[in-house]
């Protein structure tokens, strides 16, 4: 790490072990709000401030890799397959960040360790890479720690950046900090990014031309083509949709789109009574909010949670999941696809509502498979985007809005391919929704140049594990 010479000058390290409980101090009446009243924050404190993570007991030769949250947790998925097929002698551990990230990463890993990254401070990441005895340390996109990344070269391993990116605004504001990152960037052996343009930045910023490779992105070996996939085959059997129906979906959407989908539906269900509208927030605290949003529109709609695997016969015993129990004995019965209602109940909106909220996380690839129509979330705010990939990858017509900074290649890439529309706001979205559902042909020509421009770029995993295998000795 950077050290400033001259005495009585404290190390760079110290110096943000300073900064980080500054940080952490000036944030912490937000982090306790977050806490009581979004769930957020309140695990992996021992891993987090002293770096207790779990210690590894094998000595096989280790590579740890770290997946800030959800998407990156997703991202990795294909590339620890590869590792298991082809590296089958080598151990993979999984450090996360968010709790959504460690929720996914012991669901779709139940055989590998998986932890709360340590905070970057001294102590901590000394700690856990004691704890972990890491050859490599594999940073997914971009996560720039300066004592981890010391940690792990003090103790000997290599240090990798996989799907590397980095944004123009990014870009930008680590220019203002050249001296420190160049330093930083030196001391990592491998930065395997998606473009050209990102291994210009990473080298205009210090990195080392030799260690710079162009991979492509990993996001679309990740991404699913076949709609009949098991889980998708599951999931639209589950939530009663049919061939005739044209399932619109809007995922990883933020405050307000949820607002203005339901809107938009609103304004088109009765001339389309064969569409369905699913919605998936980003983040699970914001589940009840948009469920209470559905309540005060007026539709008939159900939560993922509240489905039911096997339809139940009336009057048969039923075992209630926590979610299910919460729910009126009403609102269990108006959310049982297949239940008999009474008859004076029983229509067919009640028994298979329109709407469909999905209340859990790790499902949306495969409710993308789903879709006919779909709108990728976090695109009409601040957010940047959210990946567009999957949708794309099932041959789905897709939009999104005009901020998707995070995405830009991606939907660069998109765009010129005509595999994608981007929407100015609601009423561009609303006028693509009706388009695709009036001209059933725009929307399969749109979805199938999506999913062939998928099909054209996946490799960028076997790429990336072909650089790390070179890297353990």
């Amino acid at each position: 790490m950077v050290e400033l010479t001259g005495k009585g000058f404290p190390s760079v390290p110290y110096l943000l072990n300073v900064f980080y409980l500054l940080l952490i101090i000036f944030a912490l009446p937000w982090l306790v709000w977050q806490a009581i009243f979004k769930g957020k924050y309140r695990q992996g404190y021992a891993a987090k401030l002293f770096g207790l993570v779990p210690a590894r007991i094998s000595n096989k030769p280790c590579l740890w890799l770290h997946a800030v949250s959800v998407g990156e947790v997703n991202l990795l998925a294909p590339l620890i397959r590869q590792i298991k097929e082809k590296m089958a002698n080598h151990e993979c551990v999984i450090s996360t960040t968010t709790a959504t990230g460690m929720e996914l990463a012991k669901k779709k890993f139940p055989d590998l360790m998986v932890f709360y990254c340590p905070l970057d401070f001294t102590w901590a990441v000394s700690t856990a890479v004691c704890r972990i005895r890491p050859d490599v340390l594999v940073l997914a996109e971009l996560e720039l720690w300066p004592n981890l990344i010391q940690a792990a070269k003090k103790s000997g391993a290599g240090v990798a950046i996989i799907n590397g990116r980095l944004s123009e605004k990014s870009f930008r504001g680590y220019q203002w900090i050249w001296p420190l990152v160049a330093k930083l960037l030196r001391q990592i052996d491998l930065i395997a990014v998606q473009n050209e343009t990102y291994a210009k930045r990473f080298q205009m910023l210090g990195a080392q031309p030799q260690t710079v490779q162009v991979t492509g992105s990993m996001k679309y070996d990740g991404a699913q083509t076949d709609r009949n996939n098991p889980a998708t085959q599951r999931l639209a059997a589950l939530a009663g949709f049919t061939q005739d129906d044209v399932v619109f979906l809007a995922g990883s959407t933020q405050e307000p789109e949820e607002e203005i989908v339901l809107e938009i539906f609103r304004r088109l269900s009765t001339e389309f009574p064969r569409l369905r509208l699913v919605l998936v927030p980003r983040h699970p605290h914001r589940f009840d909010a948009v469920a209470r949003l559905l309540d005060q529109s007026g539709f008939a709609w159900q939560r993922r949670t509240a489905l039911v695997e096997n339809p139940t016969p009336v009057g048969a015993t039923v075992e209630l999941s926590p979610q299910q129990k919460e729910l009126s004995p009403q609102q269990r019965a108006e959310a049982r696809v297949g239940v008999q209602l009474p008859p004076e109940q029983k229509t067919q909106q009640k028994i298979n509502p329109r709407i469909l909220l999905v209340d859990v996380v790790g499902e949306l690839g495969a409710w993308w498979g789903t879709a006919q129509i779909a709108f990728v979330g976090g695109s009409f705010g601040r957010r940047g985007g959210q990946n567009m990939i999957e949708p794309a990858a099932y041959g789905a017509a897709v939009s999104f809005g005009p901020n998707t900074w995070n995405f830009s290649d991606i939907v660069s890439t998109m765009l010129s391919h005509d595999a994608a529309v981007e929407v100015a706001d609601a009423r561009e979205l609303e006028n693509f929704i009706r388009r695709c559902l009036k001209d059933s042909n725009y929307a399969t020509v749109l979805g199938s140049k999506a999913q062939s421009l998928v099909v054209q770029q996946i490799g960028a995993t076997a790429r990336t594990l072909e650089l790390l295998a070179g890297m353990i000795k």
